[in-house]
């Protein structure tokens, strides 16, 4: 049986991880401590709703009637700094742009993430079906975070100390309607190394809808996740480096980037669900040393081996890094036989320390 098979797993996926949150919330001034405390609450509770989400069932969402097929649908909702889902409704498909900078930053990030589907892997939004895609900007006050909740994406504004408007790198909105793919498709338990793949799958197609968006190739690409949303006191320049994993940041506050590169670094630890914003840094360096080795566009050559073994690797929820990587071997074969595509992810996971026989 394979993953989509088993149900939706009840996850409520976050871009800032709960351990660099704890790390604020003992910070000694109290502008970066309290909203990072009052985010951690939050979050707290939103896991709570989503694993009801799950038990329940979330309410399907069809395309309007009448809309053209593969055709995005957006709709975007102000919580006006309250943290009732949706919130009201500023702006739909089609509608010209307002003066909120935010929600026009949510509303094009939603079609730069449809637009790499439908063009680069001819898929129909996030769950091959074109789901109308929903988000709600301005969520609660200085919320630190945003998310993806099984339903829609959701976006904090930042404490203005550390985090600004989670709505300006688009590779944050991108990453979170990943994990939208993710729950349609493999659906990885996230927890420990399945849980670092789901985070993964986030950061690579999240960085190629950046990539996308901008007509970026692998070698033009800074390969960051989050460029833009640390604040300037802080030292770092995002929230992780697929191109050298431990080295976003390092900050006497938000204290150093954990991400290993290659399996010698392995972080063992029950914090983060085992590690899930941690370890994906091995197979996030793996894919990066993937596409730049295969040169042009990441979503190409690259990008079709991830998805084709999203989509069709036959994954269970509990996948290592050790099967998921043989699957992207198995991938590349299928697709591209022998050669130098083939070769090439044989030694990205090589070169991570990730056996693939």
């Amino acid at each position: 049986m394979t993953a989509n098979q088993t149900g939706f797993e009840p996850v409520f996926c976050t871009i800032v991880p709960p351990h660099l949150l704890d790390k604020l919330a003992q910070a000694e001034n109290p502008a970066i401590a309290e909203p990072a405390r009052k985010t951690l609450i939050q979050d707290a509770s939103l896991r709570t709703d989503r694993r009801l989400t799950t038990v329940l069932g979330a309410a399907a969402v069809a395309p309007p009637k009448g809309a053209a097929a593969e055709t995005v649908h957006r709709t975007i909702y102000d919580c006006q700094h309250k943290t009732r889902l949706p919130g009201k409704k500023v702006r739909g498909e089609g509608d010209k742009p307002g003066k909120d900078a935010t929600v026009n930053r949510a509303y094009a990030g939603l079609g730069a993430t449809f637009d790499l589907y439908l063009k680069a892997f001819k898929r129909n939004s996030i769950d091959g079906q074109g789901l109308p895609l929903i988000a709600s900007v301005h969520f609660d006050e200085n919320y630190g975070n945003a998310f993806w909740n099984g339903r829609q994406m959701v976006f904090g504004d930042g404490d203005n100390e550390i985090f600004l408007d989670f709505t300006i790198p688009v590779d944050v909105i991108g990453h979170e309607l990943a994990h939208g793919v993710t729950q349609y498709t493999a659906n990885f338990t996230y927890f420990g190394q399945p849980g670092a793949l789901n985070e993964s799958m986030s950061d690579v197609f999240g960085s190629m809808v950046k990539q996308h968006a901008l007509g970026q190739t692998s070698e033009q690409a800074d390969w960051l996740i989050g460029a833009g949303l640390l604040h300037e006191n802080v030292q770092g320049v995002a929230l992780r480096s697929m191109k050298e994993p431990g080295t976003a940041y390092d900050d006497d506050v938000l204290g150093k980037d954990p991400q290993p590169a290659t399996m010698d670094d392995y972080v063992y630890t029950g914090r983060d669900n085992g590690g899930v914003h941690i370890n994906s840094g091995i197979p996030n360096h793996a894919f990066f040393l993937l596409a730049t080795h295969l040169g042009g566009s990441a979503w190409e050559r690259a990008g079709q081996i991830w998805y084709d073994t999203l989509i069709k690797g036959d994954l269970k929820v509990d996948t290592n890094f050790e099967t998921f990587a043989k699957a992207t071997v198995a991938a590349a074969q299928q697709r591209y036989g022998d050669g130098e595509e083939y070769q090439g992810v044989l030694k990205a996971w090589s070169q991570v320390g990730v056996a693939t026989s």
